[in-house]
């Protein structure tokens, strides 16, 4: 099982520190309006006007609001797996509950604060991005690189599945618990993280 590759919609990456800090107010911008009018009404024209730039600045980076979502997908995978590797640190290594724990509560802390990202998560709620990087698999590819030295196992393909395995019955299970409740039903939240312990204990332990 081959890791996904890195999927990029920038049509030109920021050189500047000007131009990274004119992204971030796009991005920014972008996730703020997906809250407030979805993705169906969202427009380069609107986001440039809640940016605070031109219209040429957004052109610049992206061609249409469909690769601006999916860089803002991008952007959310990275400060997920920042958040969870700051979790971790003040943790036994090789202790998998803990390491499941900070990606469910990480996941759930970002999917009730984090502006937009209950329309783009990592890419899954709007159709973004090649079918060769499905948003799942660049997740279970991201916490395979990221949590395999803290385990103390090699990222091999057993690995790579068994993550992934994990990832697509949280999504699903996370899912339906924002579905219950527009804050994330505890009950049903609870019931996965019995699922993905039960699973994972036969895999990992």
């Amino acid at each position: 099982m081959k890791p996904v590759p890195h999927a990029t919609s920038l049509r030109r990456a920021p050189v500047q520190r000007r131009s990274a800090e004119r992204l971030t107010r796009i991005l920014d911008a972008c996730a703020d309006l997906l809250d407030e009018v979805g993705y169906d009404a969202l427009s380069t024209r609107a986001v440039a006007l809640r940016a605070g730039v031109p219209i040429g600045s957004v052109y610049r980076f992206f061609g249409n609001k469909r690769q601006m979502a999916d860089a803002l997908a991008q952007r959310n995978l990275e400060r997920y797996s920042e958040r969870v590797t700051q979790r971790l640190k003040g943790a036994r290594r090789g202790d998998w509950r803990a390491a499941m724990d900070a990606v469910l509560d990480e996941y759930l802390a970002m999917k009730r604060t984090a502006p937009g990202f209950s329309l783009v998560d990592f890419g899954n709620q709007i159709p973004v991005g090649a079918r060769r990087a499905e948003p799942n698999h660049r997740v279970a590819d991201r916490l395979t690189d990221l949590l395999s030295g803290y385990l103390d196992r090699t990222p091999d393909d057993d690995l790579r599945r068994t993550f992934l395995i994990a990832v697509e019955a949280a999504d699903a299970l996370v899912h339906l618990a924002f579905r219950v409740d527009p804050q994330g039903d505890e009950s049903v939240i609870a019931e996965a993280r019995e699922l993905l312990r039960a699973y994972l204990e036969r895999v990992l332990d």
